[in-house]
């Protein structure tokens, strides 16, 4: 175990948290996973789900919440739990670093308040988007961006994964400034084992001669999955033969699935469902010729980098944020945000031999960031910003 006496003690916050599974609680669990290791002293604090007990090597303090499913999926936090703000605030936290504007980011004012230890927000997820779908009434929706803005304003340092989710933060109503803090990923640099990709292989009747593409990350429309079907469709009717999986869950996938069929390519895809097991998903990376995601909604990707460890081309909307960094041809592969776009460019690198496994290899040496380093780097500007904290306190 390491040594806490020195170390920087950290509260992270977020208002998703594993058994939830999303990017950014695989986030907040990188982060307190390598803090810990490191250097010691990280606490996380989360909404309670019911029936859960947390077993991780860093303690997980859970405040109230309340069930909202029919308007968002989800559970929220009522972040004025006394019990959660005791055992926090006996944590003495140095720096509070909260992953979400919502519950989260109230619950960090409120420590702030209590422990005078400075606050950091990283900005994941474009929540116009999210606003628009939870929200029918245009006041609702100003409200939520008001408070967003209004907790990102509050915060002593403003963090996001990318330049396009500063942007849109900025769209919200946000006038302060931020910097731009890359998330990692836990696959390891390289593909996978030969007999992991095998299993894969059989397990789903995938033969050599036929390319495989992938898409990883919920089922949901606004991931850009209509560009894919209708793409692929676009595909099967040149004669081009592929197989197509699709892994993750989500509130949309049986309609996905419908979707799928009524063009035809049922026989053509495979939906996994969520994969779990992390050798099991950098297996499916491994198999596939390309990743597909064509999405205009995810700020970082996390799945981008993911596929790049493993020598995996992505297929990118140009100007999207996920295609940040990306040159098109060289370690990924650009297209406009329409089907006929995928499906010249799927058509046109699978035609040339080698062509999809040269530009994977680069965007393995170009994009790969592991999580370890992304959590150092963030751990050196907590000590930056608290020794700032410090000086303007003692002015």
């Amino acid at each position: 175990m390491p040594d806490n006496t020195a170390a920087t003690r950290v509260c992270l916050l977020n208002d998703s948290f594993p058994p939830i599974i999303d990017g950014v609680a695989n986030t907040v669990y990188n982060y307190a996973s390598i803090i810990q290791r490191l250097y010691g002293g990280v606490i996380v604090a989360t909404p309670k789900t019911p029936g859960v007990v947390d077993e991780h090597p860093f303690p997980v303090v859970r405040y109230p919440s309340v069930n909202i499913k029919k308007i968002a999926h989800c559970r929220t936090g009522v972040p004025f739990g006394v019990s959660a703000v005791r055992e926090i605030t006996a944590h003495a936290p140095d720096i509070i670093h909260t992953h979400c504007p919502f519950a989260s980011g109230i619950f960090a004012r409120v420590l702030r308040r209590l422990t005078g230890a400075p606050v950091i927000m990283t900005y994941h997820t474009k929540f116009d988007i999210d606003i628009a779908n939870i929200f029918g009434s245009t006041l609702a929706r100003a409200a939520a961006a008001k408070l967003i803005t209004e907790n990102a304003e509050a915060c002593d340092e403003v963090w996001t994964v990318s330049r396009g989710a500063g942007e849109n933060l900025i769209s919200l109503g946000y006038e302060g400034s931020y910097r731009v803090m890359e998330n990692g990923t836990d696959l390891p640099l390289g593909r996978a084992p030969d007999e992991a990709i095998d299993a894969v292989s059989r397990k789903h009747g995938l033969t050599e001669n036929i390319p495989v593409f992938l898409f990883v990350g919920r089922m949901m429309w606004y991931k850009g999955l209509r560009i894919i079907l209708d793409g692929l469709d676009r595909l099967k009717a040149r004669d081009t033969r592929f197989r197509m999986i699709f892994v993750g869950g989500g509130s949309e996938l049986e309609e996905i699935m419908a979707y799928a069929a009524e063009l035809g390519l049922d026989s053509d895809c495979v939906f996994t469902g969520p994969v779990y097991d992390r050798e099991l998903l950098r297996a499916y990376y491994s198999r596939a010729e390309l990743f597909l995601f064509p999405s205009s909604y995810d700020t970082n990707g996390i799945v981008i980098r993911e596929a790049a460890a493993c020598s995996l081309a992505s297929v990118l909307i140009r100007g999207s944020c996920a295609a940040e960094g990306i040159s098109d041809g060289v370690n990924g592969i650009l297209i406009d945000e329409n089907a006929d776009s995928l499906a010249a460019a799927v058509g046109a690198v699978i035609q040339a031999s080698g062509r999809a496994r040269e530009i994977g290899d680069r965007a393995a040496r170009d994009l790969f960031v592991s999580w370890e380093d992304a959590v150092k780097a963030a751990y050196e500007r907590y000590d930056v910003l608290l020794e700032n904290h410090k000086r303007l306190k003692n002015a």
